[in-house]
């Protein structure tokens, strides 16, 4: 084809659409490449192709356009994807030439390669993730690898101790196992010569216990303060110092087992080079701190892919935007000072993690600023200094394990950080003290303290502060009573995650200053009731807002054994209070701009948070209550397929049975029975042994409670603890529904159908109030404020029911609804034997119903006076206009 005929806008699709069909031999190409990718930088930018599953992009050019220009366009794009959406690759092509950068060694010359010379062989990497590795996954197997290592030697040593559940014996056993790992680490690094640890303890054997004193001793020593008579092997160290080998350690000898796993299995046939700090770290800390609790359980870490979800837009992706905006300049001796003065804004900052674990938070972020400054320093005279320093980083952590897992990670780093600019030597390590032992909690509880100021040195409190981490979540039932105090101290209330105290004491430091702060949360942090006790006084005593947040998504655990694996629901939360005009907003579809995030995560103002009321707003709204509630540990509930059994051995005990409805019964639409002996005379339930044994059993049950109103109850211990008896038919809304689901299945039951507190309940509830519960309008709200349960709905009357606004009505707008209302009913009827379960999974759900429920939605908005396409957002805005309203709030 002749080249000027080619042009990038009309010829890139089809070019590379091609390329992947008949040189990798894919059969639908369109399902590999997306093009014209929106990325968010200054304001949306387009990148011309990308590989969803390598994230590799493409930058496309016409024939004859610059290349180099092309990769400083694609770099940007590369600095500005979220990391998790970052291959290994940038490629530049214009038509007739390919330049394949690696990003794991940017500052080399790109591989170049004409079309002639493409091979499914050598563009297999191109949409095939698995050839070749990332250098991320090469990390993460080697680090796994040596945790593992790690654990063997932890185990094997342990065993050697009198006592090993001594606190001193478990001091001594962690600091032990840190010293060996970064002698083996040392000589396989560069710190020390090659194999130097292997050769001066092997021909030691048989004193092994006396040569690692002595050598443990020799490195905290400088070279002019050595016995000029020391062994020679013992002399060629070098001095370490940092304080990691500056205590005595008392530990057992060694024997063969030990001393080979040592020798043999981490010296001689691992290479600890190219371990990565903060998963090492994490992993370090997790198997060896809590082997002996937790056995051979698996491995957790968290991954570098969510350290920067934190990290990325707290202070890394502006970071990064501004050393490209100085990088893109040509050289000068204005682009030189300008460098010199970013090396210097990053040597000024400083970060805090107060709940800092094995580090891995600082270390990754220590990491991502040397990375910046080596770039830096490539361009500056080969005599520039260093100036980003370890000890920029402080820390708080409980454990003291961890504490020297921590330090010893940044150390590590700081070394891979020398190699990596090729000059300069790393002995001695940096002495510093800026990770500490203590309770961050238990660091000035006083209401109006100034979050962390010190557990012995001083955080500057100062704009250049960042605060970041993932602080120990403890729901309500987890946590100690003194954690309780501490919630009900800053919240007012109790029943809040215990996190949301550290969110407190971060807000404190933020105060009449700049600086920010990012915390992982559970996401029950942001649902519920969680909102308006939580953040609302944060924002009213300290003015924090939210700068940016990752909606929530599964945080996983890594592990060795992936189906194993550890998860719970979390959001991150990004806060200051002096947020920019615009704030990211992460969801499952990707990062967007927005004006403001509310306390639920979501587009909208601040004051849209819904509190919880024991009574509707709207003044109409029939009451919901929960069902009864049983306290009765199962025995007065017989189950579907114990029913028949029950009665041929209990015949009398029939009038006295009535069906039971719980959350997942009504879901599932599966029978469930109870005993409700409400007006049973005594005699005739001492006539019944089987009815009667339940009944005893109840009781035992309830005088062994705790709590005072259950060992009331165990005076009436033939009935429910609770009675809330229907005596007509009733709406039934289950407390617990998957999120997988459009909405919540509720349905009608007769009086005779007992329902339990699984369910919530609307007596004398008629189709218009079914047709309005059952709307896409109810269930915007319901999505917005409710709980949840991991990631399904926890629908409750308070927060979700009492809380929303219902429409005005027409009384022809009211029969409408009645009629769609009853048209799905209609449509359910039609399938008597599926499960709402089956009938509510939106990949199966039957056509009518979909169709019932679609009409029914248009009758609802049209009962609000809104379009019948109107967009959930702006639905939920429009509900918190009408609560406002309402609710006087």
């Amino acid at each position: 084809m002749n080249d000027t005929l080619i042009n990038e806008k009309s010829d890139t699709q089809k070019f590379w659409l091609t390329l992947i069909r008949d040189v990798l031999g894919v059969q639908h190409p369109e399902d590999c490449i997306d093009f014209e990718k929106p990325v968010e930088i200054e304001h949306v930018k387009f990148i011309d192709a990308y590989i969803p599953s390598t994230g590799i992009i493409i930058e496309q050019k016409s024939p004859g356009k610059d290349l180099d220009a092309a990769f400083s366009q694609a770099k940007k794009y590369y600095d500005w994807l979220p990391y998790r959406e970052r291959g290994r690759y940038i490629i530049t092509c214009d038509f007739r030439t390919f330049r394949v950068y690696d990003m794991d060694t940017p500052t080399a010359p790109p591989e170049v390669l004409t079309l002639e010379e493409v091979t499914r062989e050598k563009f297999a990497f191109l949409i095939h993730r698995k050839a070749p590795a990332p250098k991320e996954l090469r990390e993460e197997a080697i680090s796994k690898a040596a945790g593992l290592l790690a654990r063997k030697l932890y185990k094997s040593i342990r065993a050697k101790y009198n006592d090993p559940d001594d606190k001193d014996t478990i001091y001594n056993l962690d600091m032990f196992c840190v010293r060996i790992v970064f002698l083996l680490y040392a000589e396989d690094s560069g710190l020390f010569r090659k194999r130097q640890f292997y050769d001066y303890l092997k021909p030691r054997q048989n004193m092994a216990a006396t040569a690692l004193r002595e050598l443990f001793t020799v490195l905290n020593q400088e070279l002019h303060e050595r016995n000029p008579y020391l062994d020679p092997d013992l002399a060629a160290f070098p001095y370490v110092n940092g304080g990691l080998f500056e205590m005595s350690l008392v530990f057992p000898q060694l024997d063969d087992e030990t001393l080979n796993i040592i020798l043999e299995d981490m010296s001689a046939n691992f290479d600890w080079s190219e371990i990565s700090p903060p998963i090492f770290g994490a992993i370090f800390e997790d198997i060896l701190a809590k082997t002996d609790t937790r056995g051979d359980s698996g491995i957790h870490y968290t991954s570098i892919e969510n350290i920067h979800r934190v990290i990325d837009p707290l202070f890394l992706d502006d970071l990064s935007a501004e050393l490209d905006g100085i990088m893109s300049a040509p050289p000068s001796d204005d682009r030189t000072n300008m460098l010199r003065a970013f090396q210097d804004k990053l040597a000024a900052l400083r970060f805090l993690d107060p709940a800092c674990g094995s580090g891995n938070f600082l270390t990754e972020s220590f990491l991502s600023l040397r990375r910046m400054e080596n770039k830096i320093l490539r361009e500056l005279p080969p005599d520039s200094p260093v100036k980003v320093s370890i000890k920029q980083f402080y820390g708080i952590e409980y454990n003291h394990f961890a504490v020297a897992v921590s330090r010893t990670a940044l150390w590590i780093s700081s070394n891979q950080m020398w190699k990596q600019l090729k000059r300069g030597n790393p002995l001695p390590l940096e002495d510093y003290d800026n990770i500490k032992k203590g309770d961050a909690m238990a660091t000035l509880p006083e209401i109006d303290a100034k979050g962390w100021p010190e557990p012995g040195w001083e955080v500057p409190h100062d704009d250049m502060l960042y605060i970041m981490g993932n602080p120990p979540f403890l729901g309500y039932s987890q946590q100690t009573k003194a954690q309780k105090d501490e919630v009900k101290l800053y919240f007012g209330r109790a029943k809040s995650d215990y996190v949301a105290c550290w969110f407190w004491k971060a807000a404190e430091m933020l105060r009449d200053t700049r600086i920010k702060a990012a915390f992982v949360a559970t996401n029950s942090i942001v649902q519920g009731e969680q909102p308006a006790y939580v953040f609302k006084p944060l924002r009213e005593r300290f003015g924090i807002k939210i700068e940016f947040a990752h909606q929530a998504f599964v945080w996983t655990n890594e592990m060795a054994e992936k189906d194993n694996a550890a998860h719970v629901h979390v959001v991150v939360i990004g806060f200051s209070t002096c947020p920019p005009k615009m704030r990211k907003l992460y969801t499952p579809e990707g990062m967007r701009l927005v004006e403001n995030i509310n306390f639920y995560l979501a587009d909208g103002p601040d004051e849209d948070v819904a509190e919880p009321t024991k009574t509707a707003i709207t003044e109409d709204a029939p009451p919901m209550t929960l069902g009864n509630f049983p306290k009765d540990g199962g025995h007065l509930i017989i189950k579907g397929e114990d029913y028949p059994d029950f009665i041929k051995r209990e015949p009398k005990a029939a009038k006295f049975i009535r069906p039971l409805m719980m959350g997942e019964d009504f879901i599932k639409r599966s029978p469930r029975y109870c005993l409700w002996l409400v007006g049973a005379d005594p005699d005739e339930i001492r006539s019944m042994p089987q009815v009667y044994k339940r009944v005893e059993a109840v009781k035992a049950f309830r005088l062994d409670s705790t709590r005072a109103a259950t060992r009331k109850a165990a005076n009436t211990s033939w009935l429910f603890a609770e009675i809330r008896e229907a005596k007509g038919n009733y709406i039934v809304a289950p407390r617990v529904s998957s999120e997988e689901r459009a909405y919540i299945p509720m349905g009608f039951m007769t009086p005779d159908v007992i329902a339990s507190d699984a369910v919530n309940i609307i007596p004398g509830a008629t189709l218009y109030d079914f047709g309005v519960l059952t709307s896409r309008v109810h269930m915007a709200w319901t999505r917005r404020v409710c709980g949840r349960l991991k990631s399904d709905y926890r629908y409750s009357s308070t927060i979700v029911y009492n809380t929303f606004a219902w429409p005005s009505p027409s009384p022809k707008q009211r029969a409408k609804i009645e009629r769609t209302a009853q048209a799905i009913l209609d449509a359910r009827a039609e399938h008597p034997g599926t499960s709402f379960a089956g009938l509510y999974d939106e990949a199966v759900m039957p056509p009518e119903l979909r169709k019932a429920h679609e009409l029914n939605d248009a009758a609802v908005c049209r009962a609000y006076g809104w379009a019948e396409d109107i967009g959930e957002d702006e639905v939920v805005r429009r509900l918190f206009v009408l609560y406002h309203e309402r609710s006087g709030k």
